[in-house]
């Protein structure tokens, strides 16, 4: 990145699933070209990545937020507009995931995985589109969908479908939105190297075979044309290409950053 590039100077920035991998990422990336950024999470290390943040110098608070109460998402956005001033761009990105063979999948974990990936995405969309839209802002969304969001993966059905659900969110979102000039678009990360996907490598690892730790990885990446596993920077470059005013006639899209895993 340009050191010069400062696209983002006196926007307001909120991230959900900031804490760490993908949410951090995007998020070091928005403050380094000059937005007040929030990081939300529901953990508490959310605290220690915006005084990651601010010891680089950048102007940064953290909001612990459950993303599926519709109560804690209302007082996240409230909180940024009293510290940062009125959202301009929000990144819906918080997300988990489980991994288990369809006899062993609860249906509390069908649940949870469907309330934080596709409803906390609804919600803090509703939230942030509204406060756009009081604020006569031209705003952008941008909601965190998967690989899993082109092709469902084995043993993952309620993640699929969850990711899935985030697609439809975003084109009916920005068919709605568009006359306002506020724009909504989504983004598919492949294999990224994430603490998720260190789960992913071992959980799926025991599922799939004898794998050891980083076997399974190795494999997959060894099939991305690119020929390597992306990283929080890879993505953040998209995702700030897509809240700049470059990209003010873009929406209802959902793009792939995979190293051409899926070409469609």
């Amino acid at each position: 990145m340009s050191q010069s590039l400062k696209r983002f100077e006196n926007k307001v920035v909120v991230v959900t699933g900031g804490s760490r991998g993908i949410g951090l990422g995007i998020a070091e990336r928005f403050a380094q070209e000059g937005a007040k950024v929030c990081v939300s999470a529901n953990e508490k290390s959310v605290f220690d990545a915006a005084a990651q943040l601010r010891e680089s110098g950048y102007d940064a608070i953290a909001v612990e937020t459950d993303v599926t109460d519709k109560t804690q998402v209302k007082a996240l956005y409230e909180e940024v507009a009293a510290k940062l001033g009125e959202v301009d761009v929000s990144i819906q990105n918080a997300g988990v995931i489980t991994i288990a063979k369809l006899p062993d999948l609860s249906e509390a974990d069908w649940d949870k995985v469907l309330a934080v990936n596709t409803k906390g995405v609804f919600l803090c969309c509703q939230e942030a589109a509204g406060r756009m839209l009081r604020a006569g802002k031209a705003g952008r969304l941008i909601n965190t969908a998967s690989g899993q969001a082109r092709q469902g993966f084995v043993y993952t059905p309620h993640y699929a479908a969850s990711k899935f659900g985030v697609l439809g969110i975003t084109q009916s979102l920005a068919k709605e939105l568009a006359p306002t000039g506020i724009t909504v678009n989504a983004f598919c990360p492949g294999i990224i190297t994430t603490d998720m996907w260190s789960y992913n490598d071992e959980a799926w690892g025991k599922l799939l075979g004898d794998y050891k730790p980083g076997e399974l990885m190795a494999e997959w990446v060894k099939n991305i044309p690119m020929g390597r596993a992306g990283t929080g920077a890879d993505v953040a470059g998209l995702v700030t290409f897509l809240a700049s005013d470059d990209a003010s006639y873009i929406t209802g899209q959902t793009v792939n950053v995979d190293g051409g895993m899926f070409m469609s």
